[in-house]
């Protein structure tokens, strides 16, 4: 059971990617902009999905993954937050697909790195007591 969710957790990740980067490219070329809320809705919970199997050790980001995975969805959330800001963000051409694309990655980064980040600060905190207290799955190095 363990490997099958850790194979759902591994393609839902991909999916997400996929998702991001391809509706990412429609919605920037202004071949179809009206599926923004339900695509944006797909996402975050795609990336609470993987965030959540991720978390109880059995998705695709493994405990050494973590720190990278964190501040690579940081650095993400930023970029999809602030792209519509910047002055590349008024710029015809390859504009909007970057302005797009990165949102919509921000936008599945977002609740994985949330639900990642609440691991992290749980490992770094606990101690043996808490420990044998509260049995946490470890996540596989």
């Amino acid at each position: 059971m363990e490997e099958l969710l850790r194979k759902i957790g591994s393609w839902l990740f991909l999916v997400g990617i996929l998702v991001s980067v391809i509706v990412g490219l429609i919605v920037g070329a202004n071949w179809y902009a009206d599926a923004n809320a339900y695509v944006a809705g797909l996402l975050a919970v795609l990336g609470f999905i993987v965030g959540a199997l991720s978390f109880f050790a059995m998705g695709s980001i493994t405990h050494e993954k973590v720190p990278t995975f964190l501040i690579a969805a940081l650095t993400l959330v930023g970029i999809g937050a602030l792209s519509s800001t910047w002055t590349f963000g008024t710029y015809e051409g390859l504009a909007p697909y970057f302005l797009n694309i990165t949102q919509y990655l921000a936008i599945f980064a977002a609740p994985a790195a949330g639900i990642l980040a609440i691991r992290a600060i749980w490992d770094a905190g606990k101690t043996k007591e808490i420990e044998n207290l509260v049995h946490m799955p470890k996540i596989p190095k």
